[in-house]
């Protein structure tokens, strides 16, 4: 495999951000390790993925890559030079040569600076006592999200590579390909440094009776002959448990009644509403007594749903 983070992702080094964010979410759903247990090709698909993702979503980052100051791990590629010199007697290179002890003061400046880079250096601080502080990697996973969950909020658990577990808060309205950030969670930093942060991308699994679009609620609700007929009272499911809702006279399928505020309610957007389309549905055996009964109105109130219906 190649380890280009372009070829990785399957998109050309002039991609949009964009592009590349849909690239990888393409394989993070396809080759996620907890979508595909003990599959070790898909695995490493996925560590790939994440690490050409990790590389290139940073636009500072891929333009170091594309002018090849940095390599596929963003590692500092070597410099090119003739001699070494001509780098190492670079202004404001902090190992260029200079006179011995050049800065300092007297004798006993410099032994007591001596002094404190030995205790550095038993101490593990690092070179010349300074300590080492990296910021933990990031790290990437992926997380089918049942349709309620996603639409109300809740919380659920990752499991991790070593066994351990990361808690994933699902903000009530999340929506399909949604990547939340969770600061710190991701790879322990050294010395001092923060850890990194875990992304989280969202797939919202299908429901059998709902359906969302942007923050409405769509369904198909089937009522009887003589509901639509005399109207009724039903229950009705909503994403936060059934209400009550009147069918009016006459009813007839297609006709769409709205329950206002009870789509998604999302932080800083106003609640969406739930639409219900009717849904005529006759009953599986029409018997004698409706069979007269239709006849005899139909030889006095008869009409014509067609009219005007031409090709």
């Amino acid at each position: 495999m190649s380890d280009n983070p372009y070829d990785v992702l399957g998109v050309k080094s002039s991609a949009s951000a964009d592009e590349i964010k849909k690239a990888y979410r393409k394989i993070a759903k396809e080759s996620h390790p907890d979508l595909h247990p003990g599959d070790a090709a898909a695995e490493a698909r996925f560590k790939a993925a994440a690490a050409a993702f990790d590389l290139l979503k940073d636009a500072e980052q891929k333009a170091r890559f594309d002018r090849g100051e940095i390599d596929a791990s963003g590692q500092e590629r070597p410099r090119q030079r003739s001699y070494y010199r001509d780098f190492a007697e670079e202004p404001g290179n902090p190992y260029r040569q200079r006179p011995p002890y050049e800065g300092f003061g007297d004798e006993e400046d410099i032994f007591a600076e001596f002094l404190r880079q030995q205790q550095g250096r038993q101490r593990g601080d690092g070179f010349g006592g300074r300590s080492f502080d990296a910021r933990g990697a990031d790290a990437h996973y992926a997380l089918e999200v049942p349709f309620i969950e996603a639409a109300t909020g809740g919380s659920m658990r990752i499991t991790l590579p070593g066994g351990s577990d990361l808690e994933v808060r699902i903000p009530k309205g999340v929506s399909d390909g949604q990547t939340l950030r969770l600061k710190g969670k991701g790879g322990p930093g050294q010395g001092g440094g923060a850890g990194g942060d875990a992304y989280v991308t969202l797939s919202v699994g299908a429901h059998p009776v709902f359906s969302r679009v942007d923050d409405d609620i769509e369904m198909t609700l089937p009522i009887t002959i003589d509901e639509a007929v005399l109207g009724a009272k039903v229950e009705v499911p909503t994403i936060d448990g059934p209400v009550k809702v009147t069918i009016p006279k006459g009813a007839t399928t297609g006709q769409t009644l709205r329950l206002r505020g009870r789509g998604i309610v999302a932080k800083g957007r106003a609640a969406g509403d739930q639409r219900i389309a009717l849904k005529i549905v006759m009953p599986k055996t029409v018997d004698d007594d409706l069979a007269r009964f239709m006849e005899e109105w139909r030889k006095t109130h008869g009409y014509d749903p067609r009219k005007g219906v031409t090709a």
